[in-house]
């Protein structure tokens, strides 16, 4: 499990997150899945790329210290402010509310689609996420015959899933939570997929291999500070385990408990630029 594997490309946003807890918990941090997949990944030991566009006040985040093991290449740098996001989950976790203003991520198709294409036989993860139109990017990695995982977000995923439905056959592995996998049941023949991870919060993660349960596992029960991004620490980790060698039953166990830890752990504070 030591050879050398391909950089997993991850397109989509790296972000300003406000979170709210009604305990209080929370408060500003640096966001965005294409950000936590990334480091999920890195840190089990895949090179991976975020494919994302940077505003000004995000732009040295390249050289901030912890984040400098990311691979910065597939990154535009624009003039504007980064995607906020506002987030207000309940007591358990669950999200009640989100507001958004997607600033300079607003051309992250138009980038993710040229990187695509300067990249045909890359590996790519897509957050499926607003504002990329995800038909046009998942159509263009299947007619390049690219390999590719996709996730949603909850408040965008019914819209989301309808549009990438053509494509999720496709796809190697899709990541969704148990309200989502819903209204992909709605959307598509999950028995034509090949890989569906699906998370539950707390309880067991399932994989299902063309709808057969092929793996599940319990996430350790580490009590939970943050949960903004922890289904993409799950995704990257997973991601990450089976490029190097790892049975889905290993990468799952791996995966939740790496998402199991991140949620304990303090929140990603947004840097300041440094100075001179």
């Amino acid at each position: 499990m030591g050879e050398t594997v391909e950089r997993l490309d991850v397109i989509g946003n790296i972000s300003r997150d406000l979170t709210r807890y009604p305990d209080h918990r929370g408060g500003s941090r640096l966001g965005g899945a294409a950000l936590f997949v990334s480091l999920a990944a890195t840190k089990s030991g895949r090179r991976a790329a975020p494919v994302c566009v940077l505003g000004n006040d995000l732009a040295h985040l390249p050289e901030t210290p912890g984040l400098d093991s990311l691979d910065w290449s597939a990154r535009l740098q624009a003039d504007g402010t980064s995607t906020t996001f506002d987030l207000e989950y309940d007591l358990q976790g669950e999200l009640m509310r989100v507001g958004t203003e997607y600033g300079v991520a607003e051309i992250l198709t138009e980038h993710a689609l040229g990187h695509v294409d300067a990249h045909p036989r890359a590996t790519f993860h897509v957050c499926c996420r607003r504002p990329l139109d995800v038909a046009a990017v998942l159509g263009r990695l299947t007619s390049n015959a690219a390999d590719f995982s996709v996730d949603f977000f909850l408040p965008s995923a019914e819209a989301m899933i309808r549009a990438a439905a053509p494509w999720l056959p496709k796809a190697t592995t899709l990541f969704l939570n148990t309200a989502e996998y819903r209204l992909l049941e709605q959307a598509i023949d999950c028995g034509t997929l090949p890989e569906v991870v699906i998370t539950d919060g707390p309880r067991a993660v399932v994989v299902r291999n063309f709808g057969r349960t092929s793996a599940s596992a319990v996430p350790p029960p580490y009590p939970a500070h943050e949960v903004s991004g922890a289904g993409d620490t799950l995704a990257g980790t997973f991601l990450a385990h089976r490029s190097r060698g790892a049975t889905t039953a290993q990468a799952l166990a791996e995966a939740t408990a790496a998402a199991a830890r991140y949620v304990a752990a303090p929140s990603l504070p947004i840097p300041a630029p440094r100075r001179g």
